[in-house]
């Protein structure tokens, strides 16, 4: 029933939302156009396809949705039990006190208090790709630097190499799993036996944002670790399968002696929240229903493009997050991106020197197969 119901909603996207139909869309966009110009007051304007942000459409949940309606009566006030409500669910779900667990705006705000911490203790020891830009921040105000392991043809991160490249002066090794742009998921056991032994020397932080989209995130997470007085840091965030991103909700985990000393370089914590998306959040994370939808809706979008991409003769890297990276060949990432630009479908453009390598979004199914549909003629104009 699954199936027909996706082949009868694709056979009618293709036959609708041709490339020819974009004529009726806004104002093409430019390539010099400011990147936020597709913008309105709450989201992209009517027309774009909006494939650069790695967000979930389809949230907030309905839950979510009357949670937040009722919880912004109360704005006027600063956020305190609610937070401790958030904290204990979080907690019981992991096994776990509220003193592991601290909120944070998005995972952003903890992932960057995490590297401006370390970063004074010495070097951050991260893969050449990855979500880079707390890292970056806090090598900015130090000495010390932001040390990047080479790349290998496939885009994962090898373990071993990553391990036999620790030195005394590596104070984080910094992995996100299911990693971005590449989507690659890390070996289970390997990671876990990887993290015991090397958290002997120096504190570890995996950032699980997209860790909901595996196959088995209960087993993924590297939370029982933590559990074991492991010296790692778990990061998570409701911006992702939640569909939250615009109410800025997250979290670390780590031990409790840990967060005071990651504390200490930046406010984090309930009251730097905020209660509509903290009710937002309480009521969505254990909303079974939305996120098994917005899993299935994402997986879909993600088989439209891998069919997309193999048809046009070129590849992507298998992705466990709700985005593929797709290697272009011997096309420019940056030129790809004007071109699908022109066309109001926004997608992100070169990552560091990877020339030729694409990153799309998930978004609706109506946006994927816009990409889809003008992908062979945004091809053709760079070629």
């Amino acid at each position: 029933m699954k199936n027909k119901k996706s082949f009868s909603r694709r056979t009618f996207l293709t036959g609708t939302l041709t490339t020819g139909a974009l004529a009726i869309t806004p104002k093409s966009l430019r390539s010099n156009e400011n990147i936020f110009s597709y913008i309105t007051r709450h989201g992209p304007s009517s027309g774009i396809a909006k494939l650069n942000g790695n967000e979930n459409p389809y949230g907030p949940s309905q839950k979510a949705l009357r949670a937040i309606n009722e919880a912004s009566k109360k704005s006027g006030y600063y956020v305190h039990t609610s937070g401790e409500t958030l904290r204990s669910m979080i907690a019981e779900k992991n096994g776990l006190t509220n003193d592991y667990i601290i909120l944070s705006s998005g995972s952003t705000a903890a992932l960057t208090n995490i590297a401006l911490a370390s970063i004074k203790k010495g070097h951050i020891l991260a893969p050449d790709l990855f979500w880079d830009s707390t890292a970056n921040l806090a090598a900015g105000t130090s000495q010390n630097k932001l040390k990047r392991l080479p790349s290998n043809t496939k885009h994962q991160i090898d373990l071993g190499i990553m391990k036999n490249s620790i030195s005394k002066d590596i104070s984080l090794v910094h992995i996100t799993n299911p990693n971005n742009p590449t989507g690659s998921v890390l070996n289970n056991s390997d990671l876990k036996k990887f993290c015991r032994e090397v958290s002997k020397t120096c504190t570890i932080l995996i950032d699980e944002a997209y860790n909901d989209l595996t196959d088995n995130p209960k087993s993924s997470t590297m939370i029982p670790l933590i559990k074991e007085g492991r010296n790692i840091i778990v990061t998570r965030t409701f911006s992702k399968i939640h569909g939250l991103a615009g109410l800025r909700i997250g979290y670390m985990i780590a031990k409790p002696k840990l967060i005071k000393e990651i504390m200490k370089f930046g406010i984090i914590g309930n009251w730097t929240t905020n209660h509509a998306g903290i009710a937002a959040a309480i009521a969505s994370y254990n909303d079974k229903n939305f996120l098994s939808h917005s899993k299935a809706m994402i997986n879909e979008g993600k088989e439209m493009v891998m069919e997309a991409v193999k048809k046009n003769g070129l590849s992507a890297l298998p992705s466990k997050a709700n985005f593929i990276f797709v290697n272009l060949g011997s096309l420019n990432a940056d030129k790809f991106k004007a071109s699908m630009a022109k066309r109001n479908i926004i997608i992100s453009g070169i990552y560091r020197n990877h020339k030729n390598w694409s990153r799309v979004s998930m978004g609706k199914i109506s946006d994927i197969q816009r990409y889809v549909n003008a992908m062979p003629e945004a091809l053709e104009e760079i070629s």
